[in-house]
C-alpha cells in the first residue's frame, strides 16, 4: 500500500444521517453482514443534483492510459471490477470477486470544497466474495464507505490504487497489481500480472446500452491476469494460481425504459483468447439491441460482436432458496463467425449476492470447439434482474 494514512472507524452520526437523507441507503450503511438488505444500493441510488449536471458518454470521448484506470469524478459512476479461478497444486479450485463501486452524490457545479477531513460527495460500495468449489461454499460480503478520510477512494499518485478499508488493488510495477481482501475468515492476497494491456469494449471503448444520447459507458478490460498468491478460507491458507479479469466502466447512465438486468459472460479460453458478451434482457423477454460482446484472439487483437454476432441460450435453470429468484443455470453460447460454440456451467449454482440489489454472481467452466478443435476453460458469468428488475439503474 501506499503511504497513506487509513482511519478505519465509525461515521459520525451527524454525517451519517446526511447522507443516509441524501443517498437513501438507510441502515445498511453500518452493517457488514451479507443478508443485509439496502432498499436503494450506491449504483441504484436516484437523488436529483442541487444544479449542473454529470458527464455523459457520448462518443465522442476517448480512453486514454493510464489516465483511465483512475477516478473520473466528472461523471455520476464507475466501476473496478476483479474477477478469476484459481487453484491449488492439487487441483482445488477457488473463484473470486472484489469489486469496487463509485457513486456521486452531487455533479461538479454542485460541490463546494470544505476543510473537513470528513466531507466528502462521493460514495464507495465494494463487493467480496469466494467461491469455495471442494467444500461447496459460497462467501460474499458487502461494505459501504464515504469517499474521504482515507476510508475509501481511488488514485493514480503515485500509481494507481482504489481501496475500501482494507479491500484494495494497487499497482505495484509495471503491468503488475496487487489484490488483497480480507473479511472474517476468508481472505486473497495476489498477484496479478497483465499479459495483454487494456482491451477496448464495444466501439473503440465506449459501449451504448441504450438508444438515448448519453446512455453508454467507458469500457475497457484486461482480460488476461496471470495471478498467483494465496487464498484463505477457515483460517487455513492455501497457495494459488491462475486467471484474473478486470472490467473498468465510466458512466452517467441507466438501463433504458423496458430493459430489466443484463447476462455478462468473461470467459478465458485455454488457446489463450477470451470472450466477452451480454445480452439486455426486455420486459416481454426479448433480447435488446445494444446486447453486445467482444472477442479477444491470443495477441490481442479485437472482434467486436453485435447483437446478431452471437447466441445464447439457456439449458438449464435453478431458484434461489433465498430470494426465490430463478436464473439461468447452464448456457450453451455460439459465436457462428468464429465458428466458436462453448457449453457453459456454473463451478457451484448457489453464487447469489443477497446484497443491496441481489444478483448472481460467479465461478463458471465449460468446454466446446473453436474451429472444429476442442476447447476449454474457466470464467465468471453476471446475472442481474431475475430477484427485481434492475430497470433505470445502471
Amino acid at each position: 500500500m501506499n503511504k497513506r494514512k487509513r482511519r478505519i472507524f465509525g461515521w459520525p452520526v451527524g454525517i451519517l444521517f446526511l447522507l443516509m437523507a441524501v443517498c437513501a441507503v438507510a441502515w445498511g450503511l453500518f452493517s457488514r453482514q451479507p443478508e443485509a438488505r439496502v432498499q436503494a444500493s450506491v449504483v441504484g441510488i436516484e437523488a436529483t443534483p442541487s444544479k449542473g449536471t454529470f458527464a455523459q458518454v457520448t462518443g465522442l470521448e476517448e480512453l486514454a492510459f493510464p489516465q483511465s484506470f483512475g477516478p473520473q469524478p466528472d461523471y455520476q459512476t464507475e466501476w473496478w471490477y476483479y474477477t478469476g479461478n484459481l487453484r491449488t497444486k492439487e487441483g482445488r479450485h477457488f473463484g473470486y470477486q472484489l469489486t469496487f463501486f463509485r457513486r456521486a452524490i452531487e455533479p461538479p457545479a454542485s460541490r463546494v470544497p470544505r476543510a473537513s477531513d470528513w466531507a466528502t460527495d462521493q460514495v464507495y460500495m465494494a463487493h467480496f466474495t469466494l467461491t469455495d468449489v471442494s467444500a461447496r461454499k459460497f462467501h460474499y460480503y458487502e461494505k459501504f464507505e464515504r469517499g474521504a478520510a482515507g476510508l475509501a477512494g481511488a488514485t493514480l499518485s503515485p500509481a494507481f490504487e482504489v481501496w475500501l478499508q482494507d479491500w484494495a488493488v494497487e499497482q505495484t510495477g509495471p503491468k503488475t497489481y496487487r489484490l488483497k481482501a480480507q473479511e472474517q475468515e476468508v481472505a486473497v492476497d495476489l498477484e496479478l500480472v497483465d499479459e495483454k494491456g487494456p482491451i477496448l469494449q464495444g466501439s473503440q471503448g465506449v459501449s451504448q446500452k441504450g438508444p438515448q444520447v448519453g446512455n453508454a459507458s467507458l469500457y475497457f478490460s484486461q482480460t488476461r491476469l496471470e495471478s498467483q498468491g494465496k487464498v484463505t478460507v477457515g483460517g487455513q491458507a492455501y497457495p494459488v494460481n491462475g486467471l484474473s479479469w478486470m472490467d473498468r466502466e465510466i458512466s452517467t447512465s441507466a438501463l433504458s425504459k423496458g430493459d430489466v438486468g443484463w447476462d455478462w459472460f468473461a470467459l478465458q479460453l485455454d488457446d489463450g483468447s477470451e470472450l466477452m458478451v451480454y445480452v439486455l434482457r426486455r420486459s416481454d423477454g426479448s433480447v435488446g439491441q445494444f446486447s453486445s460482446g467482444t472477442l479477444i484472439s491470443p495477441n490481442g487483437e479485437t472482434k467486436h460482436l453485435g447483437r446478431d454476432d452471437f447466441q445464447i441460450s439457456t439449458e438449464n435453470t435453478w431458484k434461489s432458496p433465498h430470494s426465490g429468484g430463478v436464473y439461468p443455470a447452464r448456457w450453451k453460447v455460439r459465436v457462428p463467425s468464429a465458428n466458436l460454440e462453448l457449453d457453459v456451467e456454473p463451478l457451484l449454482l448457489d453464487q447469489e449476492l443477497n446484497v443491496s440489489f441481489i444478483y448472481w454472481e460467479g465461478a463458471v467452466g465449460f468446454r466446446g470447439t473453436k474451429n472444429g478443435k476442442p476447447v476449454s476453460g474457466n470464467g465468471y458469468v453476471e446475472l442481474t434482474g431475475y430477484a427485481e428488475s434492475l430497470e433505470g439503474t445502471l
